[in-house]
């Protein structure tokens, strides 16, 4: 969500400096089950252009044609949009649309909170009916301080609050530079993660030829920023070289990483272990067994870009803490 957050954000920047008035469109309630769940948001410019979505893209028209209110009268509102006669899908969502115009201030202390990879939470305040009411918006509470996205808006205590709280954005180091791993960033920026690529300085790559690339590092496995892991970081092993890999699980080895994939078949798994432990026998066996290797999810992979949407499909179900199966074998709803 966060990284969603962050384009719009941008994307406001953008047509501000255009001079175009932005619409914010947040889902804040939902009856039912849905194509996504509350928190989603998009941005609405004054132009009719959208940032982002709200549902898999049925219920957008409809958001656009009732934010029009919200610009003429610069007054938010809550409208309602019935999935169970149209889509199937058995909801009612609760949109909130404000208008969106963040000072300074806001912005300022939105993108050091983003760089410090701090959380912060989002208030929304509204009532479950539809119509126009000037005391319906959102603050984004950084640390204890509240800002509003509407200058000036002040939130009423006696309207209902939907509370968000909103993570750091998702951070990948892919180490290594070879075809596969450019596949991998294409597919992980796509997903939102923010990815920085580390390659030997020796390799005659940039940024540039990384699409989707958050940061590029050209280092020394002794070199990488260990202090940068957090809880919300995961790394991947793709150097195709088997001396990289054993130099770099070395510089990891008391690093916490959600999660570690280290590509290559099982045998050189074992290996790589196996030598590891010599070197470094003190090693933890935690360390060692959550390690994900090979990585990626037994989907049948064989092309690059298979490879890679295996790897991003497994990272998933470990920062969701999910087993991978079948939507169809799941006798609950999908988001349970």
């Amino acid at each position: 969500m966060t990284h969603e957050l962050k384009k719009i954000v941008r994307e406001y920047q953008s047509a501000t400096a255009k001079g175009l008035k932005c619409v914010l469109a947040t889902v804040v309630a939902l009856d039912g089950s849905s194509y996504r769940r509350p928190g989603v948001r998009m941005l609405i410019l004054e132009d009719g252009h959208m940032i982002g979505a709200v549902s898999g893209g049925c219920v957008e028209k409809e958001v656009v044609r009732q934010a029009q209110s919200v610009f003429t009268h610069d007054i938010s509102k809550i409208m309602t949009y019935d999935g169970r006669y149209r889509l199937g899908c058995e909801g009612i969502l609760y949109i909130l649309l404000e208008p969106f115009r963040p000072d300074k201030l806001f912005l300022e202390t939105f993108e050091k909170t983003l760089t410090s990879r701090q959380h912060f939470e989002i208030r929304s305040y509204f009532e479950k009916k539809e119509g126009s009411n000037a005391d319906y918006g959102s603050t984004v509470v950084f640390g204890q301080e509240p800002l509003p996205l509407l200058t000036g808006f002040r939130p009423h205590d006696k309207l209902e609050v939907f509370e968000q709280s909103m993570k750091p954005c998702f951070k990948l180091f892919i180490i290594g530079a070879e075809h596969d791993a450019v596949q991998l960033c294409s597919f992980a920026s796509m997903a939102g993660w923010e990815v920085t690529i580390v390659t030997d300085p020796s390799e005659e790559k940039n940024i540039l030829d990384f699409e989707g690339a958050h940061d590029f590092l050209g280092i020394l496995p002794e070199s990488f920023p260990v202090d940068e892991i957090d809880r919300h970081t995961a790394i991947v092993l793709m150097n195709h070289s088997y001396s990289k890999d054993l130099k770099y699980l070395l510089r990891l080895k008391d690093s916490k990483p959600t999660y570690l994939g280290l590509l290559g078949p099982y045998k050189r798994r074992e290996q790589l272990f196996n030598e590891l432990m010599e070197l470094s026998p003190e090693i933890s066996y935690d360390f060692l067994d959550g390690i994900h290797g090979p990585a990626g999810l037994n989907i049948g992979a064989e092309t690059p870009q298979e490879i890679a949407i295996s790897i991003v499909a497994e990272i998933l179900s470990v920062i969701r803490e999910k087993e991978p199966m079948p939507l169809k074998n799941k006798k609950t709803g999908i988001h349970d």
